[in-house]
């Protein structure tokens, strides 16, 4: 109960192209009695048998969503009715989250005692086994978009009937005598088209809250790549690489609003974030005799994202910017939370500023132009996500690695819409990375070491992180809190998405200089993230044999 049921059911039936169905609701009107009264009068028990008969009968319906009520499901005929003439969606939600959506509800009878608290916690101990027994698709609601859920099923839905039609036609050419197959769904033709929508979220900091939109061939819409533009002129910061791809696209659109466009071209790669080239931005800037009005587009990867910002934070102290990252990496992670800076020689990031952006607007078409090794290296921030805060979403990469990996559009709208949901969510709680910001840097500890270790350039970001990665959960393993298990399905995860899982050998005293230089550092003690299990962290020190024996093992071992 309380985990938005009906909420969903309809916008998924709208989707779907479906009539959607409460059977609570239908029951109401059938009685014209509502469930409160029926209990009260009646008593549960006949509740319980008006509702198995309800269920008996809108089963046998096709073309329909249908919203249960969270108790159908103890009835056994029910459960067997609903797993076998339907797919089974499965809304889970925590105690916490249940009670805060319900706890001014009057109209829910089993609610109405004492300590409702309890009675969640009695009412999911007995429905979870039956739920997860009949569940063809689990989504964990918490704070996830709606939005962002609907793309999650739909996406689910296209793959159980893309198993179904599979094995049903293995089924057909290995017996002769089968004249057809039953579909799962009458749907499954409907979801892609659906997908392609744009998915709209928020990054809230109060009165400086700002938009993500993430979406397909973006680059082309004008409203949505004005509409957060206050003054006439623009000035786009990009790279010798994405210049020639979609600068002028952007361009275009940019003048069919009325926009007057500066280009500021730099070199590419991780080496030209310095202050050479944020100079070269401030010259522009100067020459053009830009004003407080000035909008600066970052169009590229992190490097230009961060250095964009940066820029946009000093000048005149503060104007406008937006983001339009162009690489995996970028749109998952350094496009979104207001970081900004450029590296220097004896650390990354060590120069720079918060400051949020205007609007980040994610284009998936970009991603099709990445060089190869530039995949992986979004993907490596994609896994942080679920290593250290969602479980279930670190599964889901597991289970649609290859789809990420062949750039399935709907696989990659739901992995970057979910990590910019978590990672907007943990910014919004710490703006400025006074503490719970810090477990955004699983991996990173490590990965700024090789980075630098390196030089800057030599490994791509996402792939230091990737190791990195694999070098935090061997740590977490080491001082008794990551079960080996877990430790091999991390190392496992990063290997999969074709990311580095042996650290180069730097010599143990140049890596423990090296992560001595860390913002996350206090009184000289070197700060680690680190795994309790996949999807739960903490911030710690680690005793410093311990994290020798890590470096010698990821170097070696591996």
């Amino acid at each position: 109960m309380g985990v938005g049921k009906t909420t969903i059911g309809r916008i998924l039936a709208k989707k779907l192209g479906l009539r959607f169905i409460d059977s609570d609701h239908e029951i109401e009107a059938r009685t014209g009695a509502s469930i409160s009264c029926i209990f009260e009068v009646e008593g549960e028990q006949s509740f319980r048998r008006r509702e198995a008969e309800m269920i008996a009968e809108l089963t046998a319906q096709r073309g329909i969503v249908l919203a249960t009520g969270g108790g159908s499901i103890l009835n056994p005929q029910s459960r067997a009715y609903l797993k076998e003439r339907g797919t089974v969606i499965f809304l889970q939600a925590s105690v916490h989250s249940i009670l805060a959506r319900t706890r001014r509800d009057k109209n829910r009878p089993l609610l109405q005692t004492a300590d409702p608290r309890k009675r969640i916690e009695d009412l999911m101990h007995q429905r979870e086994p039956y739920y997860r027994e009949v569940a063809d698709i689990t989504i964990h609601v918490g704070r996830a978009n709606i939005q962002t859920m609907i793309q999650t099923i739909l996406m689910q839905l296209d793959q159980l009937s893309y198993q179904h039609n599979t094995n049903e036609s293995k089924k057909l050419n290995e017996s002769p005598m089968s004249t057809s197959a039953t579909s799962i769904t009458s749907t499954t033709s409907t979801t892609s088209s659906h997908l392609v929508d744009p998915i709209h979220l928020q990054v809230d900091l109060g009165d400086r809250n700002y938009p993500i939109t993430i979406g397909a061939s973006l680059l082309s819409e004008v409203k949505i790549m004005t509409r957060h533009m206050s003054g006439q002129r623009v000035v786009v910061v990009t790279n010798t690489v994405v210049a020639p791809l979609y600068l002028e696209s952007l361009k275009q659109t940019l003048h069919k609003a009325g926009k007057q466009v500066i280009e500021v071209i730099l070199p590419d790669g991780e080496e030209e974030k310095n202050w050479a080239n944020l100079m070269r931005i401030f010259d522009t800037l100067l020459t053009e005799k830009c004003d407080r009005h000035t909008t600066l587009i970052a169009l590229g990867g992190g490097v230009i994202g961060d250095m964009t910002g940066f820029a946009a934070a000093s000048y005149m102290r503060g104007v406008p910017f937006i983001q339009i990252p162009t690489t995996l990496l970028a749109q998952v992670d350094s496009s979104v939370g207001g970081k900004t800076g450029i590296n220097h020689p004896l650390g990354k990031n060590m120069i720079g500023a918060f400051y949020q952006p205007q609007a980040v607007i994610a284009d998936i078409t970009t991603l099709q132009t990445l060089p190869e090794r530039e995949l992986p290296a979004g993907l490596a921030e994609i896994i942080k996500y679920g290593a250290i805060i969602d479980r279930p979403f670190f599964d889901w990469i597991a289970s649609n690695m290859s789809s990420l990996l062949t750039q399935d559009a709907q696989a990659l709208m739901y992995a970057i819409s979910r990590s910019c949901e978590i990672k907007a969510d943990v910014v919004r709680q710490d703006e400025r990375e006074s503490g719970l910001r810090a477990i955004l840097n699983f991996g990173h500890t490590f990965g700024h070491a090789i980075e630098a270790g390196l030089g800057y350039g030599m490994w791509l970001h996402g792939e230091a992180v990737g190791c990195g990665m694999v070098m935090a959960a061997d740590l977490s393993c080491r001082i008794g809190w990551l079960s080996e298990e877990a430790k091999a399905r991390i190392i496992a995860l990063v290997q999969a998405a074709g990311l580095p899982t042996v650290a180069p050998d730097l010599g143990t005293e140049r890596w423990l200089e090296l992560m001595a230089v860390d913002k996350k550092n206090k009184d000289g003690k070197i700060k680690f993230i680190l795994l309790k299990d996949i999807g739960v962290c903490e911030i710690t020190t680690v005793p410093t044999d311990v994290l020798i024996e890590t470096l010698a093992a990821c170097v070696q071992e591996r």
